[in-house]
């Protein structure tokens, strides 16, 4: 079933559907849109109809046709492709055996399918024929987000009913068995969640459905469940609170909790958060690996002038070093991966977390309980008398925080942190507001590092483009005449995007920093001081990253601020 022209004539024409001026018609429109597949063209060119098209080839080609409102695949078909495959393939694994699979696809004359299932199955792959619409219908019904295990539920009478929020009780949660429906439903949207990298799941009762998003790159992505999901939607939260050891008869007050996962032999640590809402609580999931490889400095993105101020500050033998940004911006990969370069067998590095995001080896790592009285302040007291000679404080949040990490870099101890700031600069006046002597900080402070989070520009399908000057503010021409956008395919799920970058602008403070900060001179000029001494602005760091191919120029305006 080779697809080139003589083949696919040859086959159309034995068919008997097709004069030789619909074959003409067919082979010329499809020459002029060469994403189309033939059996697409023969349909739209030709002025049959799909069942009768599919039916004819598929009497030229000895393949069945199967319809697939009446015949349902066999379970263990459903298993033997992965469904990344099925999406790719738009194809439907429908019988199996041993030694072969047979999958229902739209397009007979597809040959790059057969091959890659081939592959994909290791084993003969059969072709059976059904209209595109039924395929992709069949393949939304069987490998959509826990499908089958809302039919089971439905099936269930406990659930059937279940429209109101109240109705379930912790007991009722607490008798499901570890293969119960409810409890499947659950696991598949973290796993789902995991295998396609998301960091937080929202889970938000609507007026008539049950939202579910999944925050990829930065970016919310809505997931296809059935929409009989909204009936479920009571035991669904309740077995998310029970997971997380959240009193479930509490629906008026919001909560927080924590559920300990493993995934593919990785320990997933996934914070939750629920708040009452108009249609019922909306929850809230933040996925976070407990360990793993941590990105090493030279890989976060720097170029060579940021790189060289940041090695040289965290190899400093005391000192505070802030990151700036926003909630995801990156600011806990950057310190993580700070501290994997200075973690050697002679250095005693002490950290205090809310929460501990990453577990680190050689490290002494101490969780903040709030509620217990053991809180950033006082576990940075705490620290003083361990002998560190680093220490890492999760977050400065308020004056006595402040003031105690000076102390500590002002007594031999260099210390990291983080800031919420908007830029690099604003770090100074924010110190300030919180009632901290400019002369401390301005003695204490070595440098601080704002950053931002753009999406990286997927490299499969990533496409050419010349350059439009108006966009840009630039003391230099670039090298090329041209940038590149994103177009989107299937390994980017069609966002044109895949996995993200780091923007980053790095402040040394030197002399004249220290008298601007001494002098309370406001974010503008200390930037502006800066950037005469050779500082990036996260935007200007962001065309840089535009001109290598890294991301595009859309992405680098939705995430900076022009200065």
């Amino acid at each position: 079933m080779a697809d080139n022209n003589s083949l696919a004539s040859t086959i159309l024409k034995a068919a008997g559907i097709f004069s030789e001026e619909q074959l003409e018609r067919i082979f010329g429109n499809r020459a002029q849109n060469p994403g189309m597949g033939l059996a697409e063209a023969a349909v739209k060119f030709g002025g049959s109809k799909e069942a009768e098209v599919l039916k004819a080839v598929g009497k030229v080609l000895d393949l069945d046709t199967v319809d697939l409102e009446r015949q349902q695949p066999s379970p263990d078909a459903l298993t033997r492709l992965p469904a990344s495959a099925v999406y790719q393939y738009n194809v439907l694994p429908f019988r199996g055996d041993a030694n072969s699979i047979t999958v229902v696809a739209s397009d007979p004359f597809d040959t790059a399918a057969a091959d890659g299932l081939r592959l994909i199955a290791g084993c003969p792959v059969k072709t059976a024929l059904a209209p595109k619409e039924d395929v992709e219908k069949a393949i939304k019904k069987y490998y959509d987000v826990g499908a089958a295990a809302i039919e089971q539920m439905l099936e269930d009478g406990r659930y059937s009913v279940d429209d109101d929020i109240g109705a379930m009780t912790k007991i009722d949660v607490n008798e499901m068995g570890e293969e119960a429906s409810i409890v499947r439903f659950v696991n598949q949207i973290i796993a789902e969640a995991d295998r396609q990298g998301a960091t937080d799941i929202h889970i938000e009762p609507q007026e008539t459905e049950l939202r579910i998003r999944y925050r990829i790159d930065g970016m919310l992505h809505k997931v296809d469940v059935p929409p009989q999901l909204n009936r479920l939607k009571s035991a669904i939260i309740s077995r998310i609170k029970v997971m997380a050891n959240l009193d479930i008869a509490e629906k008026r007050l919001p909560m927080d909790g924590r559920i300990g996962i493993r995934i593919a032999g990785q320990d997933i640590d996934i914070r939750v958060s629920t708040m009452p809402a108009a249609y019922g609580e909306s929850i809230s999931l933040r996925l976070l690996a407990k360990s793993g490889n941590f990105v090493k400095m030279e890989d976060l993105g720097f170029n060579d002038r940021d790189f060289a101020v940041v090695n040289k500050i965290i190899h400093r033998p005391n000192g505070i070093f802030l990151v700036t940004g926003p909630t995801g911006s990156g600011k806990s990969t950057s310190l993580y991966s700070f501290l994997s370069e200075v973690n050697k067998i002679d250095v005693r590095i002490m950290t205090a977390e809310d929460p501990i995001e990453y577990h680190m080896a050689g490290i002494n790592q101490v969780q903040m309980q709030s509620d217990i009285g053991m809180t950033f302040a006082r576990a940075l007291r705490a620290f003083l008398r361990q002998d560190p000679d680093i220490i890492m404080v999760g977050e400065i949040r308020d004056r006595e925080t402040a003031e105690i990490a000076i102390n500590a870099s002002l007594t031999g101890h260099m210390v990291f942190s983080t800031l919420h700031t908007n830029d690099a600069a604003g770090a100074f006046p924010r110190l300030i507001d919180m009632g901290v002597e400019p002369f401390l900080i301005a003695s204490a402070v070595a440098g601080v590092m704002g950053q931002r989070l753009c999406r990286r520009l997927c490299q499969k399908c990533m496409k050419e483009v010349p350059i439009d000057m108006k966009y840009y503010t630039l003391d230099y021409p670039p090298e090329k005449g041209t940038v590149f956008e994103p177009a989107g395919c299937d390994a980017c799920t069609r966002t044109g995007y895949k996995g993200r970058r780091a923007l980053f602008e790095v402040l040394e403070v030197d002399e004249d920093i220290e008298g601007a900060i001494v002098r309370r001179e406001n974010a503008t000029q200390i930037r502006n001081l800066s950037l005469s001494k050779g500082m990036k602005t996260l935007r200007e760091d962001g065309w840089a990253k535009v001109f290598r191919g890294v991301t595009s120029v859309k992405e680098i305006m939705r995430v900076t601020e022009e200065q």
